[in-house]
């Protein structure tokens, strides 16, 4: 004959262990209740808005990243015979033949094709001013 253990006692008789700590449910009084857990996908909803606003500014960051980078080219590729002073207000200019120069001299001062005012900024970056 086999021992018969109370009901707060988890015995598997056809193993002859007691297994409480293997089961998948609770097994004693103290445990948590054992109910599904109630999911709530709004938060999904929230995770979306929040990924494709982050994904929107990245892209206009990008945007802008790729504008300045190309405006630094442009000026870099430009004709001048003067070293550039950091914060000054240079003009770049459009020839005829399409090649572009850099100036000191403002747009209303001369009759030449202006592309541009700009800085150039301590980390080499030229600023487009207007």
């Amino acid at each position: 004959m086999k021992n018969k253990y109370p009901d707060n006692i988890v015995y598997n008789e056809e193993k002859d262990i007691f297994d409480a700590n293997i089961k998948s449910y609770p097994t004693t009084v103290g445990s948590q209740k054992f109910e599904p857990i109630k999911v709530d996908k709004s938060d999904s909803y929230k995770a979306d808005n929040y990924f494709n606003s982050r994904l929107k500014e990245l892209k206009e960051e990008y945007q802008e990243l790729v504008g300045e980078y190309n405006w630094t080219k442009l000026v870099y590729e430009s004709e001048y015979n003067f070293q550039p002073l950091l914060g000054e207000e240079y003009f770049l200019y459009e020839r005829n033949n399409k090649n572009s120069f850099l100036s000191l001299i403002k747009p209303i001062e001369w009759n030449q094709t202006c592309i541009g005012s700009f800085k150039l900024l301590n980390n080499g970056k030229w600023d487009k001013i207007s």
